[in-house]
């Protein structure tokens, strides 16, 4: 607990409330529809503040409609705390995703069709704008038929999740073959900025290999942006806020928590 306390008093958060926690869930949930990361389908997480095995997700609803009631709390079986609700089905990407990671604090898995094409080729996916620095130098594709044979490709287990969150291992995206994309990371402003830039990237990328030869970001170049980013400095909410805004739950956000803006990472 005093561990996970630091991490998130170092990112520059003053409270570390369950309260403050859920609510940024629920903003998490109504900026990725919003957004156009997630649909009906999808869905992102929250590790507990003070009971690290466990995570907050939603129940059975599409991300748009998603308020505070609607969170659950699940254990690291990814099993539902004391809630007879209906629960996602792919709830074990997250329970795996966080018993393989303790260093991440929020997962989304979306179905983006921008990164698709790059989980059923062997073209990889790397980031080739200054805003997609963020997915990381190497993104794995995890294939669920390689160790499952045919399936309907949702992940139904903790064995599956496993097998996924090993895929992962300490980069922040994976791609899922011919069904979407898991993003870890150690906040949920974080996991958000991720999951949105992921696609644009996607684009970007795409587009670049219909003229010619593309060049991605440098190891350098990526460890540069990742040097100067902090969740809650101002360049990092001021994104918060506008996505906040345009879903319009502004009105949810609060005051921005201190942090150190010396360095800031935005354009």
């Amino acid at each position: 607990m005093k561990e996970f306390f630091w991490r998130y008093l170092n990112a520059g958060m003053n409270k570390t409330t369950l309260d403050a926690v859920l609510n940024e869930l629920v903003l998490a949930n109504r900026i990725l529809a919003n957004e156009g990361v997630v649909d009906a389908y999808g869905h992102v997480s929250v590790r507990h503040p003070t009971k690290p095995e466990r995570f907050f997700m939603a129940r059975m609803r599409a991300p748009e409609l998603v308020e505070r009631g609607d969170l659950m709390e699940f254990g690291p079986d990814g099993q539902p705390v004391s809630d007879s609700r209906s629960p996602a089905v792919e709830r074990f990407i997250h329970g795996a995703i966080y018993e393989a990671r303790p260093d991440v604090q929020a997962v989304v898995h979306a179905h983006a069709e921008e990164i698709l094409p790059f989980g059923i080729t062997d073209v990889p996916l790397r980031p080739v704008i200054h805003s997609g620095s963020f997915i990381g130098r190497n993104v794995p594709v995890w294939d669920i038929a390689d160790n499952f044979g045919d399936t309907d490709l949702l992940v139904r287990d903790m064995s599956q999740g496993r097998d996924l969150a090993r895929c992962l291992g300490n980069n922040n995206v994976v791609l899922m073959r011919g069904h979407g994309f898991a993003a870890a990371a150690r906040s949920v402003i974080e996991a958000v900025r991720i999951s949105v830039y992921l696609p644009r990237n996607a684009r970007v990328q795409l587009a670049a290999m219909q003229i010619g030869k593309y060049k991605p970001l440098s190891d350098g170049e990526i460890a540069a942006r990742a040097a100067g980013y902090k969740p809650y400095s101002t360049q990092t909410w001021r994104a918060w806020e506008y996505w906040a805004n345009r879903a319009g739950c502004g009105h949810m956000l609060g005051e921005r928590p201190v942090s150190d803006t010396k360095k800031t990472e935005g354009g």
